[in-house]
C-alpha cells in the first residue's frame, strides 16, 4: 500500500492520500509511506523519484555496512523500531528511511505505534513542517517519545514487582503466581528493555549519519540542531534503560535468594523432623528385636514404658533445639 502525504490545502499540516488502483504519486508528496508494498508499488515509487526501493528480503539481509549509505543523492537508513510492545510478544521490525531532496520515503512491513501517533499529529494544523527533513524529524521524535513511554511503563511494573517481592505480607505474591511468576515477569520486562536499547542504538547511528551528511549543498543549521537534540534524547533513554535493567537484575537476584531461603527452610524442617524422630526410632528398634531373654517383654508396664521413652526422647530433642534457637 502506498500512502502519500502532501501539504494540506490550507497550508497547515499534511494531508493523507491512500493511492489505490494505480493512482499516480502526487508531485508535491513530502512523505511516501510504503506499508507492505508489492513489487509493482515499489517500481511506481522508483520511477517517480528515480531511486531504488529495497525489498523486504534486502532489508532483512542487510550487512552492518549497508544499513546506512548514500546512493544517487539519496540517503538510505534502516533502523529497528519496537512494535507490539503492548502485547506479550513485542518485537523489533526493520524500517527503511530514504531521504531525498524533495521527499521522504519509508518502507515498513508492520505498524509501529510511533508511526500511528506521528501521522495523527502531522495531519493537524501546524503538526508538521513542509520539508522532508521536518517529516523525518517528526518521525524520529515520535519514535523516541514512544520508547520513553515504554520505559516509563516498564519502570512502573518493575516497581510493583519490587514491592510484591520485598513486602512482608506474602499473600499478594502468592496470588500473583509466587516467585516463579515474578521471575517470568522480570524476564519479559528485561526482554522489552533490551529491545528498546537495541532500537535506540540503531536510531542513534542513523542520527549521527544525518548530522554528518547532507544531500543539499548547504546544511540547514536548524535540522542539524534537531539531530543533535535527538541524539542527546536517545542517549538519555539508553542510560535510563541501563538503570532499569540494573534494577531488574537486582530484583531477580533478590528473588532467587528468597527462593533459596524458602528451600532452606523446607530442608531444615525435614532435617529437624528426622533428628527429633531418631531417638524414638532407636527405642522402637531396640524393642523390636526378637531375642528370647528380654525382661520387658513379660513386664506388665513394658509397653507403656517404651511409648513413654519414645515420647520423652522426641520432646527432649525438640526442647534442646528450641533452647539452642535452631528452630
Amino acid at each position: 500500500m502506498i500512502i502519500a502525504y502532501v501539504p494540506s490545502a490550507n497550508g497547515a499540516g499534511l494531508e493523507r492520500l491512500v493511492l489505490t488502483d494505480g493512482m499516480p504519486v502526487p508531485d508535491q508528496s513530502l512523505w511516501i509511506d510504503l506499508m507492505e508494498p508489492t513489487r509493482e508499488e515499489d517500481r511506481q515509487v522508483e520511477e517517480f523519484l528515480k531511486i531504488s526501493i529495497p525489498t523486504r528480503e534486502e532489508m532483512l539481509d542487510l550487512e552492518p555496512s549497508e544499513i546506512i549509505y548514500t546512493e544517487d543523492d539519496a540517503r538510505y537508513m534502516t533502523a529497528r523500531i519496537l512494535c507490539h510492545s503492548d502485547t506479550d510478544q513485542p518485537r523489533l521490525v526493520a524500517v527503511s528511511f530514504i531521504l531525498t531532496a524533495q521527499t521522504l520515503v519509508t518502507v515498513r512491513y508492520d505498524e509501529p505505534r510511533s508511526f500511528v501517533l506521528f501521522t495523527q499529529r502531522a495531519c493537524k494544523p501546524s503538526g508538521c513542517g513542509h520539508q522532508p527533513e521536518a517529516v523525518l524529524d517528526g518521525l524520529i521524535e515520535a519514535i523516541i517519545d514512544r520508547a520513553a513511554e515504554i520505559l516509563g511503563r516498564v519502570g512502573d511494573q518493575i516497581e510493583d514487582l519490587s514491592r510484591s517481592v520485598f513486602e512482608r505480607d506474602s499473600g499478594r505474591l502468592e496470588r500473583s503466581g509466587g516467585y516463579q511468576g515474578v521471575i517470568r515477569k522480570l524476564g519479559r520486562q528485561a526482554g522489552l528493555i533490551s529491545n528498546v536499547r537495541e532500537s535506540m542504538v540503531s536510531l542513534e547511528r542513523m542520527l549521527i549519519f544525518l548530522q554528518a551528511n547532507s544531500v543539499r549543498p548547504t546544511k540547514r543549521s536548524g535540522f542539524q540542531a534537531e539531530w543533535r537534540t535527538a541524539i542527546r534524547d536517545v542517549q538519555s533513554i539508553e542510560d535510563h534503560a541501563g538503570f532499569i535493567n540494573n534494577k531488574v537484575q537486582f530484583i531477580l537476584n533478590a528473588t532467587l535468594g528468597l527462593v533459596s531461603l524458602e528451600q532452606n527452610k523446607i530442608i531444615k524442617i525435614f532435617s529437624v523432623a528426622a533428628v527429633i524422630f531418631l531417638p524414638p526410632t532407636l527405642i522402637a528398634s531396640s524393642y523390636g528385636m526378637n531375642f528370647k531373654n528380654m525382661p520387658e517383654l513379660d513386664w506388665l508396664y513394658g509397653y507403656p514404658m517404651a511409648l513413654g521413652l519414645m515420647v520423652a526422647s522426641a520432646v527432649g530433642t525438640y526442647t534442646f533445639f528450641k533452647l539452642k534457637r535452631w528452630l
